[in-house]
């Protein structure tokens, strides 16, 4: 029986998933964030194989005759050889024999909502990223600046936004309630200045960590995560427009941890207000490399993976 492997890397977590040729779902794993350009190369890589080794356990790696990385800052294996030799050292370590193709965690993230080669994905994650998809290939992009020039919200925007907010109370010495006591505990803070040293003093892509909070908050009617949400709604609705032209039809599809969360519902009702194509809500990355690594065995017919 042979086999296919896909993963979807991204900053927060790295999953894997293993097909047959008939695209029922053998194995899966996950692990922590692997993109090489927000934690350590080695640290990355070894979290690829750690993904891997789950998604395969009980299975013979042997038989898998392709496999696809999808990953978030995919840029950095084709600009470095020595990340390149991390991931490709990590994926053997996996016992892994058939090559490693790597992908932007775009082209996987619209592979997973849809098989038509061309049309447009909105990733929205951790961080930000619009991209043009023809035939199967990114060929343009808006945002995906990274949190420190860009990822207009991103789960990290969001996290940021919620500790600024609270900020601004604490500075108005306003009472604190909903979105702001709760980041408050989250942060393990009382004060401002707490605030303040607990985030600096923490890697700033755990922002992200902060954005939970904010759709919480939105469930309970805090109007400062109404204020949040819908920003952060309209800012990934730019970003996916501005890689399509006037009255495109292709499929949008929205892949990420925000697509399931208050913020991933507006941007869905936003883009369909905005735009007639269909807007495809997909969850799952991993998804789409594996059929990618399965249409490289068997064509553009290969069947999609199980649900």
């Amino acid at each position: 029986m042979d086999l296919v492997v896909g993963l979807d890397a991204g900053g927060t977590s790295t999953r894997a998933l293993v097909l047959d040729l008939d695209g029922a779902r053998l194995g899966a794993g996950i692990a922590g964030g692997a993109n090489p350009n927000s934690h350590p190369p080695e640290q990355a890589a070894a979290c690829v194989t750690e993904a891997l080794r789950e998604a395969l356990d009980g299975l013979d790696s042997r038989k898998v005759r392709s496999g696809v990385l999808g990953m978030a800052g995919a840029s950095k294996l084709t600009a470095d050889p020595q990340v390149s030799a991390l991931f490709r050292a990590a994926w053997e370590d996996a016992g892994l024999q058939c090559p490693m193709r790597v992908i932007t965690d775009c082209e996987a993230a619209f592979a997973t909502g849809t098989s038509s080669p061309d049309g447009t994905v909105l990733v929205a994650g951790t961080g930000a990223i619009g991209a043009r998809i023809t035939d199967h290939h990114m060929t343009r992009t808006a945002g995906g600046y990274g949190w420190l020039i860009g990822d207009d919200g991103s789960a990290f925007w969001l996290g940021r936004e919620a500790v600024r907010a609270t900020l601004r109370l604490l500075d108005a010495d306003a009472p604190l309630e909903g979105l702001a006591a709760a980041v408050l505990t989250s942060a393990g803070a009382k004060s401002r200045a707490q605030l303040i040293t607990a985030v600096n003093s923490a890697a700033p892509i755990l922002m992200a960590r902060y954005a939970p909070l904010v759709s919480a908050a939105h469930h309970h009617g805090d109007p400062e995560a109404h204020r949040i949400v819908h920003e952060a709604a309209h800012l990934l609705s730019d970003t996916a427009l501005a890689v399509r032209t006037p009255g495109e039809a292709t499929p949008i599809v929205l892949v990420g941890s925000l697509i399931v969360t208050p913020v991933g519902l507006s941007v869905k009702e936003e883009l369909q207000a905005r735009t007639t194509a269909p807007v495809i809500m997909a969850t799952e990355g991993a998804a789409g490399a594996a059929w990618l690594a399965a249409v490289d065995v068997l064509g553009p017919t290969a069947p999609r993976p199980a649900a």
